[in-house]
């Protein structure tokens, strides 16, 4: 079972990585925290202090074109915020 899906790299998650040292990740929505923990711990080789996840459900969308209206909902997803240890990082751009 693969806990970790994909890290969330945007800006605010960048500067909460310089300041903070916590990164986000989208995870599988039945991982619990001490499974996320260990799957980041043994992915990327650190200390993990803290997790925080958040249960974001997806949200209903319309739109006009010329066959009529379409509607539809954006999928749901679980986060996790991880905080780790201070002497600890990720790089996600090493391997570009």
């Amino acid at each position: 079972m693969s806990i970790l899906i994909k890290p969330v790299v945007t800006e605010k998650m960048t500067v909460q990585g310089d300041k903070l040292n916590r990164y986000g990740f989208i995870v599988d929505s039945k991982a619990n925290k001490i499974e996320i923990k260990q799957a980041v711990e043994q992915m990327y080789g650190v200390s993990v202090l803290d997790v925080n996840t958040v249960n974001y459900h997806g949200k209903a969308k319309s739109r006009y074109t010329k066959a009529g209206m379409l509607t539809g909902r954006t999928n749901h997803y679980k986060k996790a915020y991880v905080t780790l240890a201070a002497d600890d990082k990720i790089d996600f751009y090493s391997n570009i």
